[in-house]
């Protein structure tokens, strides 16, 4: 069941797995993403392995606030809010949560909201998760393909938007693994029908963007960290976690052959068993 509750000045949609006695686990997902992009059965996973964990929307994102005054974002423009912004919305959900602190897992632009959290609220942060991200937008740029594919402005048309979605995919995602085309098209209608707006993808866009570098700020981050990457992620590439790794200090890297810029269902158990090995410690 989703839930929203007043957060930071906005309001942030969210949903929770496992015993809320479990080690509390905040999920953030990426760009233009929804809560639901965290599949279900990866939250349970690690529900399974003692975590109580929340997945939400971002702002801009789902059923939490957008900020529609703002329009699209123009070149030249200042960027309406950053990834610090995101950051502190993550800190006010904890609050609102009444968590103290939570284990902090993100993806893509997740992990660079979950970097920002552990650099301007320590004391919310046990442990950091950052998956397939980059300390600053200009550390390992896209490759021409995979930014065409991101930068396509999606169709107003639901059917066209769920077949963008398996074109998009089909470049951003992991080529040494099927790609579960019924799973994509699911998820982009899901996604189309809870919330869709473009503009908020863009203006969250625009926020990396302004956000700047965060690897000297990185250097200051004390909990333990895992840095996961796909090998032949074409959107953010894996120099990018190595980069990420090497900022912050004793940060462990784990690399997967065949892994892109999505969480391919096999190697589910791999990254769960990692989350929770350091969840555990």
């Amino acid at each position: 069941m989703t839930t929203r509750v007043a957060a930071n000045g906005i309001e942030i949609a969210y949903e929770s797995f496992g015993l809320h006695e479990g080690r509390p686990l905040l999920l953030i997902m990426g760009l233009g993403a929804q809560l639901i992009h965290w599949d279900e059965g990866l939250c349970e996973l690690l529900a399974e392995q003692g975590h109580h964990v929340v997945r939400f929307d971002n702002r801009d994102a789902g059923l939490s606030t957008h900020f529609h005054d703002k329009g699209a974002p123009t070149f030249g423009a200042p960027s309406p809010y950053l990834l610090d912004d995101l950051a502190d919305d993550a800190a006010g959900l904890m609050e609102a949560l009444g968590w103290p602190a939570a284990h902090v897992v993100g993806a893509s632009m997740g992990g660079m909201i979950a970097q920002a959290l552990a650099i301007r609220h320590p004391d919310r942060v046990l442990t950091l998760t950052s998956i397939m991200s980059t300390p600053g937008p200009s550390v390992a740029p896209p490759t021409e393909t995979a930014l065409a594919a991101l930068m396509a402005r999606p169709p107003a048309d639901r059917e066209a938007v769920l077949a963008q979605a398996v074109q998009t995919w089909s470049v951003l995602g992991s080529p040494g693994y099927e790609l579960d085309r019924e799973r994509i098209r699911e998820l982009a209608g899901l996604a189309f029908d809870r919330c869709f707006d473009p503009d908020g993808t863009a203006r969250q866009l625009a926020a990396i963007m302004a956000s700047g570098d965060r690897t000297a700020l990185l250097a200051g981050v004390q909990v333990p960290t895992l840095v996961l990457h796909g090998e032949v992620d074409q959107l953010i590439p894996v120099a990018a976690g190595h980069a990420t790794a090497a900022a912050v200090p004793g940060a462990r890297l784990v690399t997967y052959p065949g892994m892109g810029h999505d969480l391919p269902r096999p190697l589910w158990p791999a990254i769960v068993a990692e989350i929770a090995k350091l969840t555990a410690a």
